[in-house]
């Protein structure tokens, strides 16, 4: 029995049964977890490889983790929402794309690729929430792994994180569906997406279609999730200007306020044969953000390297609100979330009692 074999056998015995579905004739289901929306037959598995079809039940992960590390929230990366703060991040196994650049690749591609050996760590729900207890971190992220896919997951242990005065956050590839983003809202306040770009074959390529990302930046938004997005920029894949604009242009066209972060590419997994984005390349995509109306964009994976376009800027009078470094907040001006030179409010999560006007769509759902 090889590894991977091995693997999936253990992953099979950590599962329960999963609440993103619909049963189907001859023991068939529709996953609706992410937006492949699988019809899985008995005995096989969905798209991600990790949702599948046991007597006519799907069967979702729980119990485990595959990576889990304290991390400083701006690495997530979310720039508007507790700035400073930490975030207990976890990730479970599996993906629904097959990026070639994947960053987090031993995790995510775990079950396609035998050389991605990522053993999982059993770990409960509540020992999670005590560990962003003990950790001082006000925010528990689902990452390393698509999060969609383990949804039913990420919500059991961010409804006992909920009781406990804990954010929920996914950082995302966007593949979603209206259910899935329903399902999660009650317990998900932070929503990061990656725009990896604006060309529908190029997202074939890794394994998604564009229509479903812009769809879903819509619904987080529509669904008064904090939303953040990201575009790597890759040279020779996305990092024309025409493309950056067009990705741009679209996350303006939902609101100018959604913070925008285009952040340099390096060699990794299997797209080792390309350098890594130049400096004034980032730079140039934070320009092209402002210049198509977006309030606030900012160039990562370069610290010290970017010129203002680390920091936070008042649009209305141009003070930097919060300085950075990397992911290190060095200046926080902000007051009660508002610019304290000319009182403008800069949109954004502050503080935990700013958090309920971003559930109001929950609150609409419910009366």
């Amino acid at each position: 029995m090889s590894e991977q074999q091995t693997l999936q056998d253990i992953l099979t015995e950590n599962t329960k049964e999963g609440e993103l579905y619909n049963k189907l004739d001859r023991d068939r289901v529709l996953c609706y977890a992410c937006g492949h929306r699988c019809v899985i037959p008995e005995g096989r598995q969905g798209v991600c490889k990790i949702r599948f079809n046991t007597d006519g039940k799907l069967m979702v992960p729980s119990g485990y983790v595959g990576s889990l590390a304290v991390d400083p929230i701006e690495k997530k990366p979310f720039y508007h929402a507790f700035p400073g703060s930490l975030a207990l991040s976890f990730g479970m196994l599996g993906c629904d794309y097959h990026c070639s650049y994947c960053q987090n690749w031993i995790t995510s591609q775990a079950l396609r690729d035998p050389n991605a050996l990522s053993p999982p760590e059993y770990v409960s729900a509540q020992r999670l929430v005590k560990l962003a207890e003990e950790h001082n971190a006000p925010v528990i992220t689902s990452t390393y792994n698509e999060p969609l896919i383990t949804s039913e997951w990420a919500v059991e242990i961010m409804r006992i994180g909920q009781q406990h005065g804990l954010i929920g956050s996914y950082v995302s590839n966007g593949n979603g569906t209206p259910e899935v983003l329903d399902y999660i809202r009650p317990y998900v306040d932070l929503f990061k997406i990656d725009l990896k770009g604006f060309d529908d074959k190029n997202y074939r390529k890794l394994g998604g279609k564009l229509q479903h990302v812009l769809d879903t930046i819509k619904m987080t938004y529509e669904r008064s999730f904090w939303v953040e997005v990201v575009t790597l920029v890759v040279p020779g894949f996305n990092d024309s200007d025409e493309e950056l604009r067009d990705c741009a242009r679209f996350v303006a066209s939902v609101s100018k306020d959604i913070p925008w972060h285009v952040t340099a590419f390096h060699s990794d997994y299997k797209m080792m044969d390309r350098h890594s984005t130049p400096v004034q390349r980032v730079i140039r995509a934070a320009e092209i953000g402002y210049e198509e109306g977006l309030r606030y964009v900012f160039a990562g994976n370069a610290p010290g390297m970017v010129d203002r376009y680390e920091h936070t800027y008042c649009p209305e009078c141009n003070t930097a609100v919060i300085e950075r470094y990397g992911f290190r907040v060095l200046k926080n001006r902000l007051v009660d979330g508002h610019c304290p030179k000319c009182k403008h409010e800069i949109p954004g999560i502050w503080s935990k009692r700013e958090i309920e006007k971003y559930r109001s769509y929950i609150n609409t759902k419910t009366e």
